[in-house]
C-alpha cells in the first residue's frame, strides 16, 4: 500500500470520526452515502482496469516508443495533448493507459502531456458537460485559455527530468 492510500485512508477515517462527533446518524449518513458510491464505481472499476491494461498490451511494439518516446521531443509532446484531449474516460481508464504506454517505451515527459491534455481539455467532460450546462462562450473562454498548457506541461517535464531519474520506471 502506498504513502497516498494511507493517507487517504487516514483522512477517511478522520473525516469519519468527526461525522461520529457530530452525531451517530450523520456518521450512518455518510457511510450509507459511501456505500452507494462505492455500487456505482465498482462496476466501471471492474471493467476499466482490465480494459485498460487490455488496451495497453494491444499497443504494437515500437509504436509508443517511435511516436510518444522520450527521443520524440516537441513533437511527441504535441501528439500526446491531442491523444490526452480527446482519450475518454475517467482515471480508471486514463491512468493505466498511461502506465501501458510507458512501459511501451513511450517517454515521461510525452505523458505528462498526454494527462494534461485529457485533464484539462477533456473534450468528451467539454462536450457532454461543459457545453450543455456552461455554454459555447465559456467553452471558447477556458480553451483559449488553456489549450496550450498541456504541451507546456510536457515541455517543462522534458527540462525537469534530469532533476527526476527514474520518474518513467514503475
Amino acid at each position: 500500500m502506498s504513502v497516498g492510500v494511507i493517507g487517504m485512508w487516514v483522512l477517511a477515517l478522520g473525516a469519519l470520526f468527526l461525522c461520529l462527533r457530530r452525531s451517530p446518524s450523520v456518521a450512518r449518513r455518510a457511510v450509507g452515502e459511501a456505500g452507494t458510491s462505492l455500487t456505482r464505481v465498482a462496476p466501471v472499476m471492474l471493467m476499466a482496469l482490465p480494459m485498460a491494461a487490455f488496451v495497453a498490451e494491444l499497443i504494437p511494439d515500437g509504436w509508443a516508443e517511435r511516436w510518444l518516446g522520450p527521443d520524440s521531443g516537441a513533437t511527441g509532446v504535441l501528439l500526446a495533448t491531442l491523444a490526452g484531449s480527446v482519450l475518454p474516460g475517467g482515471p480508471f481508464v486514463a491512468f493505466p493507459l498511461v502506465l501501458g504506454f510507458l512501459k511501451s517505451g513511450a517517454g515521461p515527459a510525452q505523458m505528462v502531456a498526454l494527462i494534461s491534455g485529457w485533464a484539462v481539455l477533456g473534450l468528451h467532460r467539454t462536450l457532454s458537460w461543459e457545453l450543455p450546462i456552461l455554454g459555447p462562450r465559456f467553452i471558447l473562454l477556458r480553451l483559449s485559455a488553456s489549450l496550450v498548457l498541456p504541451f507546456l506541461a510536457g515541455m517543462a517535464a522534458q527540462a525537469l527530468l534530469p532533476f527526476f531519474p527514474g520518474a518513467a520506471i514503475r
